[in-house]
């Protein structure tokens, strides 16, 4: 093995957006920063890749809390990164259209105030539920301090009440209107997985928020977040490293880590540690023995999000127009189905976008659908593996199994575009194995460990390991999601940098 000559203050394992954002942050305040990332692309979920010259989205399809003062306008503006993002604004009016299988549609636009015209438009005798509603989503929004871009101590975690509140519970007591109640849940399956018997209100609150206060789409991919946030890092002094697969760590006689070592052979040393893996890799790379056997436990009982069967649709040049909004599809009445359905009648719930691309604002280059899928459908495969860093062969009934799908997602998404084959040059598609071996998320898992209101407390992860240098960052800290993993890189940097001027800086940029 061949040591580095350099000792770095922090060494992060992943260059999600999670290890991206604290390796800005504490760069920035002068820590010496090194982020090491197994893939040749780096982002994670912000990773994109090109077919025939469309740029198509690993994970990012819109994001919110983008105008001005929100917290992750707020958060982009203090890492230096917002003027140069290239983005595009989705609605005013419409931001996602949820249809049902009666060809009924409803547009969710940006704003509380447009929010509560368009629903009483639909919904003329729930006016008063609807704002109860919306007074609802904000109060619970105020619980958390972060979330508010404050540094007040959080108090929800010791409300029983708070915590084990379920979406579905408090929509069915707000108001008797079964479709009212579908529309208002009607972005769970493809936003959080909802669970209609145990997803809290305060998962449904926090993402609702955030998308009725700014939603904007990444022009060209969101791949560009990871490339910026690198370029701040490298600005102030720090480093990112692709194909740098970390494989174990090194440890001194006090039981901290030392160093970690690549697969190349490389070993890199460092005085502190963050990992943007899932926590069970983490215990996984760092040592199952160096952790305590009731964390361990814990954290192997926790259930993982369901992952997606995506289909890329390549159309022919100016045959498809640019949507500037979602759609979810629903061909069931049941918004909460999603979790339960049956493969041979899938997908009866998706989610469509056209990705925002530079060269037109009339014409979509593609069209992508997303549709939950459980990995058990792909397990048989799952001792194949297949990465540009990692090149490797699927088997032919894999490949096989992909185009069966591939074509029920065309049939369906006929119902909704009649003439949309016509219009299609090529198809791709990726499964749960595909989101699992450029991620490195258990199973493929696209939101990953389950929020829950059945033993909350359980699902709580916290930055700070049982191995005295080593923390931890990334999707299962406070949120998934491009906002709550941001908030998540805060919440870990806050055990170096001094909590109240980070968030106040933050807040005041």
């Amino acid at each position: 093995m061949s040591p580095t000559n350099e000792n770095y203050d922090f060494v992060i394992v992943g260059s999600g957006l999670g290890g991206l954002l604290c390796g800005c942050i504490l760069a920035t305040h002068g820590y010496k920063v090194v982020v090491l990332e197994k893939n040749h692309q780096i982002g994670g979920m912000l990773q994109v890749f090109s077919r025939e010259k469309a740029i198509l989205d690993t994970g990012v399809h819109y994001i919110g809390s983008l105008n001005p003062g929100e917290n992750l306008y707020q958060i982009f503006k203090y890492t230096g990164i917002l003027d140069q993002l290239k983005m595009l604004r989705l609605g005013p009016d419409c931001v996602d259209e949820i249809r049902f299988p009666d060809g009924s549609a409803y547009e969710i636009p940006e704003g509380y105030d447009r929010f509560i015209e368009k629903m009483t438009g639909y919904f003329p005798d729930e006016k008063e539920n609807i704002i109860t509603y919306c007074k609802k989503v904000k109060e619970v929004c105020a619980q958390f301090p972060l979330y508010q871009l404050s540094s007040a101590p959080a108090k929800y975690l010791d409300d029983p009440a708070f915590m084990s509140l379920s979406v579905y519970d408090y929509l069915s007591s707000l108001t008797s209107n079964e479709r009212l109640r579908n529309v208002l849940a009607g972005t769970n399956s493809f936003l959080y997985a909802g669970n209609k018997e145990s997803t809290p209100f305060y998962v449904h609150a926090l993402i609702t928020h955030s998308y009725l206060s700014g939603a904007f789409r990444l022009i060209d991919g969101g791949s560009q977040l990871a490339i910026l946030l690198s370029r701040k890092i490298r600005e102030a002094g720090g480093k990112v490293l692709r194909r740098k697969k970390v494989i174990g760590a090194l440890y001194n006689s006090n039981q901290e880590i030392e160093a970690v070592k690549t697969e190349d052979g490389t070993i890199y040393y460092g005085r502190n540690f963050i990992s943007n893996l899932h926590p069970t890799s983490t215990i996984d790379l760092f040592g199952e023995e160096r952790f305590l056997n009731v964390y361990k436990r814990r954290v192997r009982s926790l259930e993982n999000s369901i992952s997606s069967f995506t289909v890329h649709l390549i159309f022919k040049p100016e045959s498809f127009p640019y949507l500037n909004y979602n759609i979810y599809q629903y061909h069931e009445e049941d918004v909460w189905a999603g979790l339960s359905y049956d493969p041979d009648n899938w997908p009866l719930q998706y989610f469509i976008y056209t990705p925002a691309h530079s060269r037109s604002k009339k014409y979509a280059d593609s069209l992508s659908v997303m549709a939950l899928m459980r990995y058990s459908e792909v397990e048989k495969w799952a001792d194949s593996f297949n990465t540009v860093t990692e090149p490797g062969e699927r088997p032919a009934d894999y490949l096989a199994f992909k185009k069966q799908k591939e074509e029920q997602v065309i049939q369906k998404l006929e119902k909704v575009f009649p003439d949309i084959r016509s219009k299609i040059r090529s198809v791709y598609s990726s499964t749960p194995l595909t989101f699992r071996d450029y991620t490195a998320s258990p199973e493929g898992s696209m939101f990953g460990i389950v929020k829950s209101t059945i033993n909350p407390l359980s699902t709580v992860i916290n930055i700070k390991s049982h191995i005295p240098n080593l923390y931890l960052t990334g999707q299962n800290i406070i949120m998934h999601g491009i906002l709550g993993v941001a908030l998540g890189s805060i919440a870990t940097c806050t055990a170096f940098v001094d909590r109240e001027k980070l968030i106040r800086a933050i807040a005041e940029s």
